[in-house]
């Protein structure tokens, strides 16, 4: 699979992780296994809603546990490394302020970012491994004729993961090993059968890791109380697209785009949030229609398959992770870009991704304004 003589493999505690590592432990190579501890799962428990308990959920004690006993049945090194205040600064305090701001965070990217191929890649190149091997699905390889490092979706779309590694620079992904970028979940779990591994038939983790049961309203209360504070005022108007008063609202971290329920209005037709102004607190409503858009601006864009973009490019873009690409094309405008659908999409998303492709390739993405 690769001639690095060692190995760091990312260990989540989950099946897709520990399958990579006794992959790569059948294969031959000098393996050292990391997991890197984000949050402490206790810390909130029993504040303001949040439940006295947390087990089983992504970065859980539970998973660091997983990670270790998979570890020691195919015997290699394993190493946990503290990386809580950095998750803290570069994670969790700007997806609290991006939510009392109006838009919509994707925290796993950020996390991608800042931490896994970051911080990682340094703990690695200071123990002495190669590369790093995570359990992602999507694949990496070297495109010689443009000398540049391709991300590339895997072989199981549905399993996709590209989207929320569309921040990956050319030095990470250069040092970076997916090996399940070929298979299908079935066939990875078949193999931690094979291997023996007693997590082999574990479920995904759905969750953001510090949100128990995406309640992040409730996250936002107890973690701002935490700190010493409360949760700021964000209350205000909801407002037709011609401006018209047609309520009030609690605040402007309560709705993202897209969304119908708990506007608290009664009206002849359903209501849909079409847009949410963080400095007038305005919250906008309207009609199903009103949703779709051709246009979006992508900011701090980071570019993969190429170092710049010259002149318009057709590509499809995802605007969220479970959306397919949709065709469009994409040119630059200053240091942003503005991508243009051939179709008009539904509740683009500030805050959220806008990730393109050309084929399975990963052009580059950047983050909705």
């Amino acid at each position: 699979m690769t001639d690095h003589k060692t190995i760091a493999v990312a260990m989540s505690g989950g099946v897709d992780s520990s399958t990579v590592a006794a992959m790569l432990r059948a294969d031959g190579h000098n393996l050292i296994g990391l997991t890197m501890q984000l949050w402490n799962q206790r810390r909130l428990a029993g504040h303001a809603g949040m439940p006295e308990s947390i087990q089983g959920r992504c970065c859980s004690l539970d998973d660091v546990y997983d990670a270790r006993r998979v570890a020691e049945t195919i015997g290699i090194p394993y190493y946990v490394v503290n990386h809580e205040d950095r998750f803290e600064q570069d994670v969790v305090r700007p997806f609290v302020q991006e939510y009392l701001s109006g838009r919509t965070p994707i925290p796993c990217s950020l996390c991608n970012n800042h931490l896994k191929f970051d911080q990682l890649l340094i703990v690695a190149q200071q123990i002495g491994a190669d590369a790093v091997a995570t359990g992602h699905y999507a694949r990496v390889e070297f495109d010689g004729a443009s000398g540049r490092w391709l991300l590339k979706r895997p072989a199981d779309h549905s399993k996709d993961q590209t989207y929320f590694l569309f921040g990956l620079t050319q030095e990470q992904l250069s040092r970076t090993l997916f090996p399940l970028g070929g298979m299908t979940k079935p066939e990875v779990r078949g193999l931690a059968h094979k291997y023996g591994l007693a997590l082999a038939e574990k479920p995904d983790s759905q969750e953001i890791c510090f949100v128990p049961g995406g309640d992040y309203k409730n996250f936002l209360d107890a973690y701002l109380a935490e700190q010493g504070g409360s949760l700021p005022d964000t209350a205000g108007e909801l407002v037709t697209t011609d401006g018209r008063v047609i309520g009030e609202h609690s605040g402007i971290h309560n709705f993202t785009v897209g969304q119908r329920k708990g506007l608290g209005v009664a009206t002849g037709s359903p209501l849909y949030v079409l847009q949410i102004r963080g400095d007038s607190r305005q919250v906008v409503v309207g009609e199903a229609e009103n949703l779709y858009s051709r246009t979006l601006l992508a900011r701090r864009v980071n570019l993969i398959s190429t170092n710049n973009l010259t002149e318009p490019m057709r590509v499809g873009v995802k605007i969220r992770h479970r959306h397919e690409p949709a065709s469009a094309t994409i040119e630059k405008v200053g240091q942003d870009i503005r991508v243009t659908f051939d179709e008009p999409q539904r509740a683009i998303t500030p805050g959220q991704a806008a990730v393109f492709y050309s084929g399975d390739v990963v052009v580059g993405g950047g983050w909705i304004s």
